[in-house]
């Protein structure tokens, strides 16, 4: 989704568990409000690891998770603005479980009037606001099954945005298949809860469309089959397998997909596969379709009627395409680290050309996937589209909508952020519904450091990874912990998914683990839970394991709680009173959170150095003491010296000498 930014951060972001605590900012005279035994507990961790999931966060040894490869053949219909569909859905069972009955996510029901997305959208709207469209809803025209060779006709039940199909049998487990066929049509909403639309452009209508499939919801070894509803703003969970898709649409546009294309013969003119090829071997972006190219007919291999584009991607969750006749297209040769070739490709109208805007969007996705490939894990497929349309900001397997009003800065930050979710959650597949920090928070933490390498840090953060004194102040006002499912979230709230998670990664890197630990352990997350699905204490425990580290305290106060931070220097003294025989300097922990120390410490005389104190230091209670080997009086102490964490109270950081 788009990345949310929120003023105090510089750059920019149920299992079972321990119970969410509401936030309090105590003062210095109420030190009753930190407990270590509450900060430090040692029943935090409820999943002691299983077969299926190890206590070192990895994957365990008899892990599973099904499999759904899909087939589908759809049409644009643009007269009418309608998708008509059908789906046929190989689906396995890898699990140890007989399935008696199969669950779908049809998430065009949420642009029907009745739904539970419309009901529960404010009075005033919001970004994912569905109400309105009155043509909105998915139409089931027939559901059947197709297993050992006999077809079975369904009555689906339909509630809300989910789709059951009850069997007449059971799927077996340990790898039972079967096949599931539905015939479908929708309205393509103008508006499509910031995820899909319509764009109406000069040279025609720009369409993004995603969610416009039947999908298998997830059946996982923790809650089962995953049928939370499609609200709105909490986004998806899904299966792995391969897509073979064709998108059949009036001849003079073009179309655009997650995937390869299969039939650029039939789709493409000569002129416009020679460039694309030439844009294969090319560092720089070449234009496949022109200004002056826009609408012409020498673009199309034929202007009436339609044409079949025919896509396929592997082991991916998802697909997404767009379509228009209005698109300028710009492409060039993305560079794996492993010496794999890839392509790069940028879709917009004309009202977003120039080179502070689009003109540089493909160079922008190009280098994002170069750099989060040689940074955390190799993209995996081999093509790549930024599509400018009417969705503020969205992702999807090797496609990316972004808005065609955006330039230079956020443009970059939109381009960066949207693949980088290629990563999380579409290679590391974490339940979005759930956990949206997981991917949007993830997916914020990495953009920074792409921020950082493109052009020699042309929209990098200079000031990272220093943190505003307002960061404090605004993570005090927050109400609701990370753990929060998205639709229950508070609004003011929902950019903590990405901010908070964020500054806490940068913490634990910079102030805690070390780069090396950190990456080394972030990095084996990735490698373990690709193209699987991990849990949040799958991640907890992959990171303590790898770096070597208790971080039970950590993930509690940061994922679980409101809790707020205020270290405080609270006293100065001197051995038998006497400067050269050392200063005694009592800090105090004023916050139920914690966090290690590091002290600024300046002499009269001059000399000045540098404290770093473990967490361990709050494990018995809210005030330590520690004796500096001082030679003079001392002039001041600075805690937290370079605002590195989001302190709430940043008066009572410094001691100075009166």
């Amino acid at each position: 989704m788009k990345l949310l930014k929120l003023s105090c951060i510089g750059l920019l972001a149920c299992i079972t568990a321990p119970m969410y605590s509401s936030a309090q900012t105590p003062t210095q005279a109420d030190k009753s409000a930190y407990n270590p035994l509450e900060t430090f507990d040692p029943s935090f961790y409820t999943f002691a690891g299983n077969e299926y999931r190890s206590a070192n966060g990895a994957p365990g040894p008899k892990y599973w998770q099904n499999s759904a490869s899909y087939t589908i053949h759809a049409t644009l219909n643009e007269p009418d603005t309608t998708i008509s569909g059908n789906v046929s859905i190989d689906y396995t069972n890898n699990s140890p479980d007989t399935l008696n009955y199969l669950w779908l996510q049809i998430d065009q029901n949420i642009f029907d009037q009745s739904s539970r997305g419309v009901a529960t959208t404010v009075i005033g709207g919001d970004r994912f606001d569905v109400k309105g469209y009155t043509k909105g809803g998915e139409h089931i025209q027939s559901v059947s099954v197709v297993y050992k060779g006999k077809t079975y006709k369904i009555d689906p039940v339909i509630t809300d945005t989910r789709l059951q199909v009850r069997l007449p049998f059971g799927v077996h487990p340990n790898g039972d298949k079967i096949t599931v066929k539905v015939n479908y049509w929708f309205s393509i909403p103008e508006y499509g809860a910031d995820r899909m639309g319509r764009l109406y452009t000069k040279n025609g209508v720009v369409y993004q469309l995603a969610q416009w499939y039947p999908r298998m919801c997830v059946y996982d070894d923790m809650r089962g089959w995953g049928t939370l509803p499609y609200l709105g703003q909490g986004e998806f969970y899904c299966e792995y397998g391969n897509y073979d898709y064709y998108i059949t649409a009036p001849a003079d546009m073009i179309v655009a997909g997650s995937g390869d294309l299969q039939n650029p013969q039939e789709v493409l003119t000569a002129t416009e596969m020679n460039r694309l090829a030439k844009a294969r071997k090319s560092d720089s972006a070449i234009q496949i379709i022109k200004e002056d190219e826009v609408g012409a007919a020498s673009t199309r291999p034929k202007t009436s009627g339609n044409l079949t584009w025919h896509f396929k991607m592997l082991n991916s969750r998802d697909v997404s395409w767009a379509a228009s006749k209005a698109f300028r297209w710009d492409a060039t040769r993305i560079n794996f680290p492993s010496g794999r070739k890839g392509i790069s490709m940028a879709v917009y109208p004309v009202e977003s050309q120039g080179y502070d805007a689009y003109g540089r969007a493909a160079d922008y996705l190009k280098r994002s996937i170069e750099i989060y490939s040689k940074d955390y894990f190799e993209y995996p497929w081999n093509s790549a589209v930024v599509v400018a349309g009417v969705a503020l900001g969205m992702e999807y397997p090797g496609i990316v909508f972004t808005s065609y009003k955006i330039k230079t800065r956020s443009l970059w930050g939109d381009v960066t952020h949207e693949i980088g979710h290629n990563w999380f959650p579409m290679i590391v597949g974490s339940n979005e519904r759930r956990f949206m920090w997981m991917d949007e928070g993830f997916n914020t933490f990495i953009n920074q450091f792409s921020s950082f390498e493109y052009n020699n840090g042309e929209y990098g953060n200079k000031h990272y990874p220093s943190i505003s004194p307002r960061a404090g102040r605004m993570l005090s006002y927050e109400k609701d912990p990370l753990m929060t499912p998205p639709e229950a979230m508070g609004f003011r709230d929902v950019g903590l998914y990405y901010n908070k998670t964020s500054m806490a990664l940068d913490i634990l890197r910079n102030d805690i683990l070390g780069a090396d630990r950190f990456d080394y352990a972030f990095r084996t997350y990735i490698k373990n839970w690709a193209f699987k699905h991990p849990w949040p204490y799958d991640f907890f425990h992959t990171m303590d394991n790898a770096a070597g580290e208790d971080l039970s305290w950590f993930w509690k106060e940061w994922f679980y709680t409101t809790w707020t931070l205020d270290q405080a220097v609270t006293g100065v003294k001197y051995v038998d009173d006497k400067p050269e025989n050392g200063a005694l300097i009592t800090i105090s922990n004023l916050g139920k959170m914690v966090l290690p120390v590091t002290l600024d410490i300046k002499q009269q005389n001059g000399d000045s150095s540098t404290v770093k104190l473990p967490v361990e230091i709050w494990q018995r209670g809210g005030d330590w003491t520690f004796k500096y080997n001082s030679t003079s009086p001392i002039e001041s102490v600075v805690i937290d010296p370079k605002v590195h964490y989001p302190d709430t109270n940043r008066d009572n950081n410094t001691w100075k000498a009166q």
